[in-house]
């Protein structure tokens, strides 16, 4: 039998499935903004595992790929273990379609929070007082920002054990290490002894079904791995990176992308142009070496030194077995 589990004062009972809304704040209507959560148990014992969504509520493939998997019934029979299921965690930038809350901070730089400091703060630290004690490792959902698209891809911290297992197990397409971010719901599950691996896919306010099916899929892949679930879709091909960088803008001007993310390059071949508005200059961007387009920007009118291109050097290249 499972040990108790108590989220903000309501018990999650073992064979169970229990809706937790915890009461954030009040909107200046008067409205009062709850953070939905989902817990499912099985009567075994076994992992507790966060999935969480809209840490940026302009992230929405994340929020998707959690509400899809909760829809999709499978935490209805767990064979061990418990699922902590968060869609939205910024329920403020979601509700804005702003990556921030509203006073124009970012959650994922406020933890562990502080219940009497600002709104991102007290958001972060719901999630560090009542979610992460709880659990042994998360999934923390994300997009691209600020108009950049990210290739189906999952990140882990190299000291981090267990998050790189469990970011091997996802076998999303593309697999890089990450440095922990000060301030990130990574760092306080770090120095809380918890795991979360990154996913990232798609670009903000924008579905991308790929992403979201590369989501779901790696998610039920690490589940079944922990004898939660029976089944779970193979992976075809990982490629793992053992570094990257991004290729910034030598001019402004406006950007024509010739390559995009998930795309293979070699050193020195041209993969966007940038272009003068009145045709006095264009500019080349080439490919300062080999390997895969982790991202790219979407905007057309880029200045100098903006991001263009993340692009991967290759470590392994793994492939389902014929």
């Amino acid at each position: 039998m499972q040990e108790p589990l108590v989220i903000d004062g309501v018990e999650a009972l073992p064979g169970k499935e229990t809706l937790v809304e915890i009461e954030v704040a009040r909107l200046p209507s008067g409205t009062l903004i709850h953070m939905p959560i989902h817990v499912f148990r099985s009567n075994e014992p076994g992992p507790t595992v966060l999935l969480s969504g809209g840490l940026h509520g302009d992230e929405i493939n994340g929020i998707e790929t959690v509400r899809r998997l909760v829809a999709s019934k499978i935490f209805k029979d767990l064979k061990c273990g418990t699922v902590i299921a968060l869609p939205i965690i910024n329920v403020y930038g979601f509700i804005h379609f702003s990556r921030e809350v509203p006073d124009g901070k970012d959650v994922n730089r406020s933890f562990p929070g502080n219940p009497d400091g600002s709104l991102a703060s007290i958001v972060a630290n719901h999630l560090t007082e009542k979610i992460l004690p709880a659990i042994d490792f998360g999934i923390d959902f994300h997009t691209g920002g600020a108009s950049r698209t990210n290739f189906p891809q999952v990140r882990y911290s190299e000291e981090d054990k267990l998050g790189k297992e469990v970011a091997h197990i996802f076998k999303a397409p593309f697999t890089l290490t990450s440095g922990i971010i000060p301030g990130s719901l990574r760092a306080t599950a770090q120095d809380l002894g918890k795991s979360i691996i990154v996913f990232e896919g798609g670009e903000s306010l924008r579905f991308n079904e790929k992403a979201i099916k590369q989501a779901v899929r790696g998610t039920k892949r690490v589940l079944q791995h922990f004898k939660m679930i029976d089944k779970a879709p193979e992976a075809k091909k990982v490629i793992h990176f053992s570094s990257s960088s991004w290729l910034r803008a030598d001019a402004s001007g406006l950007f024509v992308p010739i390559k995009e993310s998930g795309q293979k390059v070699t050193e020195g071949e041209v993969i966007g142009r940038i272009n003068n508005p009145y045709n006095s200059y264009s500019i080349k961007v080439k490919a300062p070496s080999e390997g895969y387009i982790i991202g790219h920007n979407n905007i057309p009118m880029v200045h100098k030194g903006d991001a263009l291109f993340h692009i991967g050097e290759v470590e392994e290249i793994w492939k389902r077995p014929k």
